[in-house]
């Protein structure tokens, strides 16, 4: 970017950051996480942060189109982000059971989307007015998700893991493991970095 476009995009952020700061309505917002993108805060719950998160990413698709959202959606959600946490744009995260809770240094691609309740009863005749099933979301510290995935309730992703990007995650992930898939399942471990080869360019001809 030019001198010119940056300042011009700056202010451009800015606006749309208050715009949605004005229509956040969530009035139990701990932490102060550096915000990016636009977030919209909703709900009757606690949204926690902890230490230093990042809430969108630049350069990165739908910076400056689209907006973040967390919904702690009844007065005993809660979502909790820990310290190291970076989140990319487009995401969101509704909370209407027993709580979403995001470990240290745990990156999050675009379009990502946590959920832990179905909302609605499955069951077609109590669908409207019958009780959705809850679970609490875990993700552990250090783990990868790539964009496009979705976690839904009751899953617990373990310390390091790596979530492939489009997953649709119906089931806990054990920590160092890679998952892909719809639904996602985990494939083989991650290897010691003691067994990996070490990078290096080749060398230059004479």
């Amino acid at each position: 970017m030019t001198s010119l476009q940056s300042r011009c995009a700056d202010y451009y952020q800015r606006l749309r950051i208050a715009k949605y700061r004005f229509l956040s309505d969530c009035r139990n917002v701990q932490g102060n996480p550096t915000i990016r993108q636009p977030v919209q805060f909703v709900g009757r719950g606690r949204i926690r942060f902890s230490g230093t998160v990042g809430l969108g990413w630049f350069p990165s698709p739908f910076f400056f189109s689209g907006y973040i959202y967390i919904e702690a959606r009844s007065a005993d959600s809660l979502i909790q982000i820990e310290d190291g946490v970076i989140i990319s744009n487009n995401s969101f995260f509704i909370s209407d059971g027993e709580g979403i809770f995001i470990g240290k240094r745990t990156m999050l691609g675009t379009h990502c989307e946590i959920i832990d309740s179905d909302f609605h009863d499955l069951h077609p005749d109590r669908r409207s007015d019958g009780v959705a099933k809850t679970g609490k979301v875990v993700i552990g510290e250090n783990v990868l998700i790539g964009s496009n995935v979705k976690i839904l309730k009751g899953v617990r992703v373990g310390n390091n893991a790596v979530i492939a990007n489009g997953s649709v995650v119906t089931r806990s992930i054990p920590e160092n493991a890679v998952a892909f898939g719809n639904p996602a399942r985990a494939g083989l471990g991650l290897a010691p970095e003691d067994t990996v080869a070490p990078r290096t360019r080749p060398a230059m001809p004479q």
